[in-house]
């Protein structure tokens, strides 16, 4: 089972995501998706004023692209079954910024030569609606647009109170908790998700050595990471987006003419592969 393009290519996920775009609200500007999409990889390469490329090797502009696709087949494939509350235009435009921005909290700032991106992992959310507010204000957009942005943004928090994010309209609503679970299937329906375990744990090394802590908070080693992620899956994520996300990832389904989840096989098949290597069952 494969995934609709290639997420090491920004071009052939902007190209799927404008499809979807145009599907769901034909005559709207076939330009808007390749220039939000310019803007994230700009962000992301240091063409962004005052910020340095991406350095965080887990969490990086691919790990981004992964989210995006998720969540625009996600969006496309609610809409096509006539879910309520309709998602409008301005809306989804919103999602997919707030999407391409969601880890943009990993930059740093020009002149910042101390370790990587992965020491701001505790902060980076709220570091992401900071960046986010003053790229979208420099592009002109109305302030209740970027606190949408922002709610948003705010659904990818690990330990985020979805239910205290003051959301502006159902239709939002709908959008955060669809971007929230397209960022955790997007990263572990990859196919590389498991060989890219070891640098995520480095990350996570790195951010509890940035908080005076030694090793990564949580975890051992990359065997331990790796032996107690598929728990991760079934006792965080699974709960996670089948109950503050209320079970949007279903919708994945309807998309498929064989009525199957495309994202949570590939995990399970990540998991399974796990499982095999870290127990031998």
């Amino acid at each position: 089972m494969r995934l609709r393009a290639d997420t090491h290519d920004p071009l052939a996920v902007a190209a799927q995501v404008r499809e979807d775009y145009l599907r769901l609200y034909p005559g709207s500007d076939r330009h808007l998706i390749p220039r939000i999409f310019s803007w994230a990889i700009d962000c992301f390469t240091g063409r962004n004023p005052g910020f340095l490329p991406i350095d965080a090797r887990y969490h990086d502009l691919e790990h981004t692209l992964q989210g995006t696709l998720c969540l625009s087949t996600l969006l496309r494939c609610r809409a096509e079954v006539s879910a309520t509350p309709v998602v409008d235009r301005e809306t989804f435009e919103l999602c997919l910024l707030a999407i391409l921005l969601h880890d943009t909290g990993y930059l740093k700032h020009r002149g910042d030569t101390n370790g990587t991106g992965a020491k701001y992992t505790q902060t980076h959310v709220n570091r992401s609606c900071e960046f986010a507010e003053r790229l979208l204000s420099l592009k002109g957009f109305r302030p209740e647009q970027i606190q949408s942005v922002k709610n948003m943004i705010r659904c990818t928090g690990m330990g985020a109170n979805v239910t205290a994010i003051p959301f502006g309209s159902a239709a939002e609503r709908v959008c955060g908790f669809a971007l929230g679970t397209a960022d955790l299937l997007g990263q572990m329906a990859a196919p590389d998700y498991v060989d890219k375990l070891p640098i995520l744990y480095d990350e996570f090394v790195e951010a509890g050595r940035f908080l005076g802590n030694e090793g990564a908070v949580g975890f051992t080693s990359v065997d331990d990471l790796r032996r107690k992620t598929p728990g991760f899956w079934e006792r965080y994520v699974l709960p996670k987006i089948e109950t503050d996300f209320e079970g949007l990832y279903r919708y994945l389904s309807s998309c498929d003419e064989d009525g199957l989840n495309p994202y949570i096989e590939l995990i399970r098949a990540n998991m399974d592969r796990l499982r095999r290597e870290t127990t031998g069952h």
